[in-house]
């Protein structure tokens, strides 16, 4: 049996398949690889093993529907239409709980980039700016004893939580749907309403899952109910913020900083007005970009797909009821 790979993957991933008995064939280019490309390579094959970018809606798994299993490289599924997966019976998988610490540490990052505006002196260096001693200039704020404030506090909030507490005793509060209770035992950790995450976070950081609730959630309305002096961190989608409403925020004093993982589009254009913003850090979407975090991604999919070949349920599924279909019928 056969398996397209869309991007190159750690050889981890591929020496498992190849144990398995698969025949993989990897896409070689360095660039993205278009929908009718992947449609054309995928129905070549018994199994795709695919990227989070890569799009998979209703037309692609319509286009595909011979396809055993789709093991995804990446946590997120916001471009999978999932019911429309589990409609003509292909199950899908993805890499769960295993990029937590990566993706905790680029957040706990970028807060403490944007709080002493170390991106943008940098730059400055490398430009010839380092000029004369000024007490009065290039100031950053301080972290320690502040409050953290976590949309969506899951695997990678509470990580970022304990960072946080750890290094400088933050308060942490948090808005979700439910309780996290280990967060509230371990970390004293509060839930409170979104309008009072807003009133109070020092540091506001997006760990949820790009959703119709969730897209676009951060909008000029809602930076305007931030502190002054709070810090904007995004890990998670750059959907979930919107960009332009964000580049006022700032410009305007709404909030202090921002760090952000993810933009919309992404790309980042290199002109964009984030770059150049002093209390601004930005970096390329590398929350999952260690060698330990890739790997173990690398052996999540292709564990999805060999199990998937082999008729069994895919260890970590993200439309596990299609074997609820199955046992049905």
């Amino acid at each position: 049996m056969k398996v397209f790979v869309s991007r190159l993957i750690p050889e981890t991933g591929l020496q498992l398949l190849k144990q398995a008995g698969l025949q993989a064939t990897v896409w070689s280019e360095d660039r993205k690889i278009t929908q009718p490309e992947l449609i054309a390579h995928a129905k070549k094959h018994d199994a795709l093993l695919c990227m989070g970018s890569d799009k998979m809606d209703a037309h692609f798994l319509n286009e595909c529907r011979h396809l055993k299993v789709v093991g995804q490289f990446s946590v997120g599924y916001d471009n999978v239409d999932v019911a429309e997966a589990t409609r003509l019976g292909i199950p899908f998988g993805n890499t769960p709980d295993v990029l937590s610490d990566a993706t905790a540490d680029v957040a706990f990052l970028l807060m403490l980039a944007a709080s002493r505006k170390a991106f943008y002196m940098h730059k400055r260096i490398i430009s010839g700016e380092w000029g004369p001693y000024r007490p009065t200039t290039n100031l950053g704020v301080e972290l320690k004893n502040k409050t953290l404030g976590i949309f969506g506090l899951g695997r990678i909030g509470l990580e970022l939580a304990r960072r946080c507490q750890g290094a400088y005793n933050m308060k942490i509060i948090y808005h979700n749907r439910r309780h996290n209770v280990q967060a509230e035992q371990e970390l004293q950790a509060r839930k409170v309403s979104f309008e009072e995450l807003l009133q109070q976070s020092d540091v506001l950081s997006v760990h949820v899952a790009l959703s119709p609730e969730t897209e676009g959630k951060f909008n000029a309305e809602v930076f305007r109910k931030m502190k002054p002096s709070s810090i904007f961190i995004n890990t998670a989608r750059g959907r979930i913020h919107q960009e332009q409403d964000l580049i006022q925020a700032l410009n305007e004093g709404w909030i202090w900083g921002a760090g952000l993982d993810v933009t919309n589009p992404e790309p980042m254009q290199p002109g964009n007005p984030l770059l150049s913003m002093p209390s601004v850090a930005v970096l390329p979407h590398i929350g999952s970009a260690t060698v330990q975090a890739r790997n173990e991604m690398a052996r999540l999919a292709a564990t999805n797909i060999i199990a998937g070949l082999h008729g069994k349920p895919l260890p970590h599924c993200i439309n596990p009821e299609i074997y609820q279909n199955d046992t049905s019928t």
